[in-house]
Parts: C-alpha cells; sequence; structure tokens
C-alpha cells in the first residue's frame, strides 16, 4: 500500500482509477418493495456498492397497475429513493413500476438488462418471531 502525501489530492473510494471504467459505469438493479428490508438493501447499494458512473435501476414490483391507489403510492416511493439516490451518491437511476409476481418480475428485468449486480433484502418468507427465534437460537 502507498502512503499518501499532504499535498496531494485522495480519491474517493466510488471514484474508479480507470478513466474508461468512470464514464461506461456498471448497471445495478435494486428490488423494492414497502418493506423495511429492501430500504436497508437499497441504503446499502448507495453507501457501499454504487460509484459516480452508475446506473441504477429501482425495481418494484406490483400486483396490478390498474389499482389507482397502490399504483401511487409506488411512484411516491419511486420519486423518493430516485432523489435519494442522487443525493447520496450521485448516480442516476430509472425507477421502474412493472406488473406481476415479484419474483418472476426481477428475473425478466435481471434478463433483460444484464446488470453487473441483483441487490435486494429479504425475510426469507418468514415472520418476524421466526427471524426473531432463529436469531435467539443462533446467537447462543
Amino acid at each position: 500500500m502507498e502512503p499518501v502525501r499532504e499535498d496531494e489530492e485522495e480519491k474517493s473510494w466510488r471514484q474508479s482509477e480507470f478513466k474508461r471504467e468512470r464514464k461506461i459505469g456498471r448497471d445495478v438493479i435494486v428490488a423494492i418493495d414497502h418493506g423495511p428490508n429492501s430500504k436497508l438493501a437499497f441504503d446499502w447499494a448507495l453507501l457501499h456498492f454504487c460509484r459516480d458512473a452508475d446506473t441504477l435501476y429501482i425495481v418494484h414490483a406490483v400486483s396490478s397497475t390498474q389499482n389507482q391507489i397502490v399504483y401511487d403510492m409506488s411512484q411516491d416511493l419511486m420519486a423518493k429513493l430516485a432523489v435519494e439516490a442522487f443525493q447520496i451518491s450521485k448516480v442516476k437511476t430509472v425507477p421502474r413500476i412493472v406488473e406481476g409476481d415479484p419474483g418472476k418480475v426481477i428475473c425478466k428485468e435481471v434478463n433483460k438488462l444484464k446488470p453487473a449486480a441483483l441487490i435486494m433484502g429479504t425475510t426469507r418468507g418468514r415472520s418476524w418471531f421466526q427471524r426473531f427465534f432463529l436469531f435467539v437460537y443462533f446467537s447462543i
């Protein structure tokens, strides 16, 4: 590891060493729902994974776009997350609200976009009690 001199400017950990890599960037998908785990995954992606030139696709699956209340809530969530992504990581965001089963929608988006990474938060289908019980059991 090379020491840094006082008069030298340090590069941000988000900046790539190669100019070509900074210009091109990567495509990253973050799967979002209205739960706390997906918000944690989104925050983690912004703080630990995304770089300056990356494009962040925020994918949200809804059961039906015909339900105006659900669709409006989804649009509000996407707008809020897009602003947050730009403020924190200065990445370009592309919000996508897609109708269908969440698992199938995410797989379809991954096949279509061919991203560098798919980031998502999950409870693995467990209830709050089951997650707490597993935490207590495995921490003993």
